[in-house]
């Protein structure tokens, strides 16, 4: 698995690396395909990262150095993109990583650690790379004893005192699954590349061999199944699917089968995978930021249809409440959203009385962006309402846009037309963030058509200054 941590960290440094431009055209492409089905391969593997990448970057997320970064590798696919506090079963936190080091250096084995990041450091230095991962297994297994010591040893006090230092309230649950993932480092890597790199559809062929690489794997040890499917899901293009190895274990799609199995543990990843994913959705719709909300609906609507779809849950099972209770919280988030866009765009669009325009000044760009990135969210919302309980909401919006457009850019272009030179540049913005807007709502067609009444209204303003 360290090859996969090492491939995954020179992803993200090539998406940090790129300029704003360069990564927004990067999203639009990668969105756009993702929606259409027409995606290169990894596709959501790599919007993941932008979108996480964009929100390191507003929180200036903490680097580790070399020899944390090699301790760690072998954790990689087990790290989850979300507040500790969250339940994610044989997932760690991504954010704990730096205090799990500083935990480790500080308290838990200071000396060893000094020991060995000098180690490193040294062998690094002199290019030796292979040196440098022995001495970080070494270091792994220390600290791998030293857990198991601490934890056997630990009272209410310890716990608390954990607690405190990495600032979770599920510090406990954390320290032992890094332990349980270092200790069955080998194992679990054998696992990863047996597997195929990247799964598009666990199904058919491909899931016999995956549900045999797995049963291979837990067959001395049935305990490894948790971070064995943890392992699968890290493959998995839709993370949802893992579920199709419970219903294949169970030999059927009910729950009561399900739940008889051990397999069952994956329908409980699958469902907390789902969750974090809606919680995703939430913050990026309020950033305001635009990063791929889009591809990012799709996959929690694709989630929710899939599980509901290929397990029957029953309304009443733990499960079936469970979906329930998602599915009510994506609705509310959306709703809370879209709602708005009538608004917004009225607002924007709004004629001015010449006394609230500066001379020579323009709409703010980074607002209509952000509106036009809204309304094609609200229109691909539309796709999904059905089964995200948002069709009532989705139309009567998008008939609402539809109105304050039609009529709004008649005012916009007789604005345009008659306005003096000092406000004709903001008078062309307001007119210019209206084709943005139609290209979303009406099409490009109808956009086309107002623009080109656009340059006509303007070059009768030009005309008519110029006769002055």
């Amino acid at each position: 698995m360290a090859g996969d941590a090492d491939a995954a960290e020179k992803l993200r440094n090539y998406l940090r690396a790129l300029k704003p431009g360069a990564r927004a055209l990067l999203i639009a492409e990668l969105e756009r395909g993702v929606l259409h089905g027409t995606s290169p391969e990894g596709a959501e593997l790599v919007l993941s990262e932008l979108r996480r990448s964009l929100r390191d970057g507003a929180t200036s997320a903490a680097r580790v150095d070399d020899a944390a970064r090699l301790f760690f590798a072998p954790i990689e696919p087990f790290l989850v993109d979300d507040a500790p506090e969250h339940n994610h079963r044989g997932r760690i936190s991504r954010s704990l990583v730096e205090p799990l080091w500083v935990w480790i250096g500080n308290t838990l084995l200071p000396d060893d650690t000094r020991e060995y990041s000098t180690q490193v450091e040294q062998a690094l230095t002199r290019g030796e790379t292979d040196q440098a991962e022995m001495n970080a297994r070494t270091f792994q297994d220390r600290v791998v004893s030293r857990i198991a010591g601490m934890l056997e040893g630990s009272d209410d006090k310890e716990r608390r005192r954990l607690t405190v230092q990495l600032g979770t309230s599920r510090a406990l649950e954390d320290v032992q699954a890094l332990r349980r993932i270092l200790s069955e480092r080998d194992a679990l890597s054998m696992l990863a590349t047996q597997l195929p790199g990247h799964v598009t559809a666990l199904t058919g062929p491909v899931l016999e061999n995956v549900k045999m690489k797995v049963d291979a794997t837990i067959a001395s040890k049935p305990d490894r199944l948790l971070y064995s499917l943890i392992v699968v899901l890290s493959k998995l293009a839709a993370p949802w699917q893992l579920i199709r190895l419970a219903v294949k274990a169970a030999g059927g799609d009910t729950a009561k089968k399900i739940v008889e199995t051990p397999y069952s543990v994956a329908v409980h990843i699958a469902l907390e995978e789902v969750d974090r994913r809606v919680r995703e959705l939430a913050v990026d719709l309020k950033s305001g930021r635009g990063i791929a909300v889009s591809a990012l609906l799709k996959e929690v609507h694709d989630s929710l249809r899939g599980l509901r779809s290929e397990i029957d849950m029953g309304a009443e099972s733990p499960w079936g409440k469970q979906l329930v209770a998602v599915r009510a919280e994506v609705s509310k988030i959306l709703t809370a959203e879209i709602e708005l866009m009538p608004g917004r765009v009225r607002r924007l669009i709004r004629p001015r009385a010449s006394k609230e325009i500066a001379p020579g000044t323009m709409m703010d760009a980074g607002d209509v962006a952000e509106t036009e990135a809204l309304i094609g969210f609200v229109t691909v919302c539309r796709n999904y309402a059905s089964e995200l309980a948002i069709n009532e909401v989705t139309q009567r919006v998008l008939k609402s846009m539809q109105q304050a457009l039609d009529t709004g850019t008649r005012t916009l272009l007789d604005g345009l037309r008659g306005c003096p030179p000092a406000e004709r540049a903001f008078r062309q913005s307001q007119v210019d963030a209206a084709v943005r807007f139609c290209a979303k709502i009406f099409g490009q067609e109808y956009a086309a058509l107002l623009a080109k009444a656009a340059e006509v209204a303007r070059h009768d303003n030009e005309r008519k200054a110029a006769k002055a």
